[in-house]
């Protein structure tokens, strides 16, 4: 079967794409110009590029290619989905029929017109279900009574909070919730965190969409984040099991073993 793979920045689609590969799939990318890397090409079948923005020729590739499935994979930042982007006659007709203007909404909407053309958006963790988070302890180290509280707390928030579509992390700080995660991301909203508690020990929990599917937006943590919990002080990852991708997952555990950074997966709420 050929499927087409909507490529946004990060490892996530090269990872995708490396899979496909290697169980035979054929796999049409589709890179979003302004987030996409070149490396898809070398990976891809075939690779045809579009801007943020342009729902149509994403249509027309798609119907030309035969393709009747999608996956999206990768980021697109927030800021850029709702700033940057130069929307198409089809697009633009969607974003003025939404009443909220977040992208649950968004890319829900996007989900919808492409059922209505013949074209599912599957399951964007559909190549990649080895990476998908267990359940309980992933490192050596298993988070400390202490971490466990600011984890118990902190679930409770960053569930609260990704139910408003607004962002999926918290960084917590003696069992208080020192910064929640909006447009700018995880990384900045730890060093944000970081800058307001004076070298004191910080979690960082994420926490998935109350949603029945993984079309998009799937929690995703990954070698680079390693390095950013070091450098602002977070001792442990709570994240929601069977919902949350790990990207280069072994070497990622053993980076995290390393550095005696704890992480954990927990049931999604529902």
């Amino acid at each position: 079967m050929k499927y087409g793979l909507i490529a946004g920045n990060g490892r996530f689609p090269l990872l995708a794409l490396e899979t496909a590969r290697k169980m035979g799939h054929e796999v049409v990318a589709i890179g979003i110009e302004e987030e996409a890397s070149k490396e898809i090409e070398a990976l891809a079948s075939k690779t045809y590029w579009v801007s943020l923005g342009a729902l149509s020729k994403l249509i027309s590739i798609l119907k030309d290619e035969g393709i009747t499935e999608v996956i999206m994979a990768g980021q697109v930042k927030h800021t850029k989905i709702f700033s940057a982007i130069r929307p198409d006659w089809r697009l633009f007709k969607l974003l003025t029929t939404l009443r909220e203007k977040n992208t649950d909404a968004l890319i829900g909407g996007v989900a919808k017109i492409l059922e209505d053309e013949g074209i599912h958006l599957g399951d964007s963790t559909m190549l990649l279900k080895p990476l998908v988070a267990g359940l309980g302890p992933l490192t050596k180290r298993k988070p400390t009574d202490d971490e466990e509280r600011d984890i118990h707390y902190g679930r409770r928030v960053a569930n609260a909070l990704s139910g408003f579509d607004v962002g999926q992390s918290v960084a917590m700080c003696e069992r208080a919730c020192v910064a929640v995660e909006a447009m700018e991301g995880t990384d900045a909203m730890l060093r944000r965190a970081a800058s307001l508690v004076n070298g004191r020990r910080l979690s960082l929990v994420k926490a998935s969409r109350r949603r029945k599917h993984l079309q998009f937006d799937v929690p995703v943590a990954g070698l680079d984040t390693i390095p950013v919990m070091i450098e602002t002080g977070a001792t442990v990852l709570a994240i929601d099991a069977g919902r949350t991708l790990l990207l280069d997952r072994e070497e990622m555990l053993a980076r995290a073993d390393a550095a005696g950074i704890a992480i954990a997966g927990y049931p999604p709420e529902e």
